[in-house]
């Protein structure tokens, strides 16, 4: 009796991983491959940015998963290999090494990558992205007191490692070619308080210039702007985004539109091929347009999903996003497409805490964005969130109005 091809996964990280588990933990008795190419088992990659740049973490404990669980749930994890084809007409994948894989469902889950910065000096030693364990472990090296600091671009990425150079004692400045910072993912009002608080802490963030060239012979020495000043530095991190990766998709034939284009089910134009995580975009009802999101949370979304999809179970993908960061003593917490509001709504939640409702131009709220002390500011982006699923429509006053329990508005229609 032939055997039941398996289930493929091409992308051993967080996605791929879970997905891996999901299928297990839904029923899938047959075979499950897993296919990496870090040389490393699949790990967690948000610590990257904190407590491996500060020391507090190794990189080996960010792994999902120990040894043992992939011989226990049957899973081929390889470490590396190389994927060089999808074979769509014989349902099988090809490796660089001849090999090749038969599948019965694939899952491209294949992440993104760094996008690179093209200027003289950018290949200098002390040039850095963030985006593997092994980037992180160069980093670390780099951040000790008294050394200099360059980062290049005013993203999440960006601010999370100024925030952990500055509490490893190193002097930072931030070079944003935009006119300011999360330009893509908050409203200005938002970004500005986090700015406000790398410059109490001491970062040079600068705006709307842009990196002419990196300086130095075999090691960078200092970075020339383009407004003609020159910031001598002892490392350079470049943290300018990310591109999925898209290309053995566009090689085999499978729509592409900013990422691996694919239904509400995660399935692409090829029945029996799904794409998950930060490589695909997909239609999402509450936000009435196709996104692509590159956090934490929708990869785990992602993977639980389309395990059930690749066992024929056609449920619909539409949960909420959700993505945190910290940085200094600020917790940032923030639910739905806050960048697809068009008036921003301020409650104080404390202190320094406060929260930020983005609502469209039909007043249903479709993002929130808490920033200041976990405690004070926790709560409310939760129960946002279920406000964000409703496209609650709720009056800007009582949104603003801190006396006013959000929790009884979930009631609220929707629009």
């Amino acid at each position: 009796m032939k055997a039941t091809p398996a289930m493929v996964i091409i992308g051993a990280g967080q996605c791929g991983a879970r997905t891996a588990h999901a299928l297990r933990n839904n029923g899938w008795d047959g075979e499950i491959t897993l296919l990496g190419n870090e040389r490393v088992a699949p790990y967690d990659r948000p610590p990257l940015s904190k407590q491996v740049l500060l020391g507090e973490r190794t990189t080996a404990q960010c792994a999902l998963y120990d040894d043992a669980f992939y011989r226990e749930h049957r899973i081929d994890l390889r470490i590396d290999a190389n994927v060089q084809q999808i074979d769509r007409g014989s349902r099988k994948v090809v490796l660089q090494n001849g090999q090749s894989v038969a599948y019965q469902r694939l899952l491209i889950a294949t992440g993104a990558e760094p996008r690179q910065l093209a200027v003289p000096g950018a290949a200098l030693a002390g040039v850095h992205c963030l985006r593997t364990s092994a980037h992180a472990e160069a980093i670390a090296d780099e951040l000790s007191p008294g050394r200099r600091i360059a980062i290049v671009g005013a993203g999440f990425i960006g601010l999370e490692i100024a925030a952990t150079a500055v509490a490893r004692g190193c002097e930072v400045v931030v070079i944003e070619a935009a006119a300011r910072a999360l330009m893509r993912a908050v409203p200005e009002i938002v970004a500005a308080c986090l700015v406000e608080r790398h410059r109490e802490m001491g970062v040079d963030v600068r705006f709307a210039v842009q990196v002419e060239r990196i300086i130095g012979t075999d090691r960078v020495s200092g970075v020339k702007l383009s407004d003609g000043t020159t910031i001598p530095c002892d490392c350079v991190v470049v943290g300018i985004g990310v591109k999925p990766r898209t290309e053995l998709a566009e090689a085999a034939g499978i729509d592409v539109a900013d990422g691996i284009a694919v239904d509400d089910t995660l399935r692409t134009n090829d029945p029996h091929i799904f794409a998950a995580g930060d490589v695909c975009s997909f239609p999402h009802r509450l936000f009435r347009r196709r996104i692509r999101l590159e956090c934490w949370r929708n990869a785990e979304d992602h993977a639980r999903i389309v395990a059930r999809n690749m066992l024929d179970r056609g449920e619909t993908y539409s949960e909420v996003p959700w993505f945190w960061s910290n940085q200094y003593d600020m917790a940032i917490q923030i639910a739905g497409m806050p960048a697809f509001g068009v008036d921003t709504v301020v409650r104080e939640a404390g202190e320094r805490s406060r929260i930020f409702f983005a609502l469209d131009r039909e007043g249903a709220m479709v993002g929130a964005s808490g920033v200041g002390a976990v405690g004070e500011i926790a709560r409310d982006v939760r129960i946002a969130q279920a406000l964000i699923a409703r496209r609650a429509v709720i009056e800007p006053a009582l949104l603003a109005d801190r006396d006013v329990k959000l929790k009884p508005l979930v009631a609220a229609e929707p629009a």
